[in-house]
């Protein structure tokens, strides 16, 4: 389920959930904050799937073995450089 297939759509996926949580990193913030801002939309138009805690930190995991975002000193999270 890390990506979509056939029977998986891009807003099912951990890479499609990772992409869009990628957008809500335009400022640091920690993982409380970011599921709060996710938690609004989670399963609405804006984004048609629905996504538990558990699985929002598994998205954090794949960005951060990529290299996409990283842990500042005070414990938030951040897009790399």
């Amino acid at each position: 389920m890390i990506l979509p297939s056939k029977h998986i759509t891009v807003a099912q996926s951990l890479w499609g959930l990772a992409a869009f949580l990628v957008t809500f990193l335009e400022a640091p913030k920690t993982v409380d904050e970011l599921w709060a801002k996710f938690e609004k939309i989670n399963d609405t138009k804006q984004f048609p799937a629905k996504h538990s805690f558990e699985r929002v930190v598994l998205a954090l995991d794949f960005l951060y073995l990529i290299d996409a975002i990283e842990m500042t000193g005070d414990g938030k999270i951040k897009l790399c450089a």
